[in-house]
């Protein structure tokens, strides 16, 4: 197995007010087949998908999918400043700040919003990895 990440995809009560949210966050939908929400990420692609069909194919109860599962997702940032605004505007959108903006005991500089189906979001800036010219994140930077 090659070392990344192709696809996430996210369980979602409600399709279109999930997709509203993230559209609110400035992220564009690509064309993608019925039942699938997709966004274009860097290098990978996030998609959102009905929580009852993700139990169906997954062949478990609805009840056990949903809720925070202990992962994160993290959007990293050029400058700490960009941290905060960027938690607002998902605020703005419908989410829940968790974690206002802070410094870290590394270092860093973070905060954390949910999604409205709980899923859990970092915005974060490490000034230990630099961003690479697109946004992308290496762990020793670029």
């Amino acid at each position: 197995m090659e070392q990344r990440v192709s696809l996430i995809t996210l369980a979602v009560a409600d399709m279109e007010v999930a997709a509203a949210f993230y559209e609110a966050l400035g992220w564009v939908r690509v064309e993608s087949p019925d039942g699938v929400i997709a966004f274009d990420l860097v290098g990978q692609t996030l998609g959102l998908y009905p929580k009852a069909a993700l139990a169906d194919e997954l062949g478990m109860d609805v009840s056990d999918i949903g809720g925070f599962s202990g992962i994160t997702l993290a959007h990293n940032v050029v400058d700490k400043t960009d941290v905060a605004p960027l938690l607002a505007r998902a605020e703005t959108a419908g989410g829940r700040i968790v974690k206002p903006a802070q410094d870290v005991f590394w270092g860093g500089h973070h905060g954390y919003f949910t999604d409205m189906d709980g899923h859990i979001w970092e915005i974060a800036h490490n000034p230990f990895s630099p961003l690479g010219p697109n946004g992308e994140f290496r762990w020793t930077g670029y």
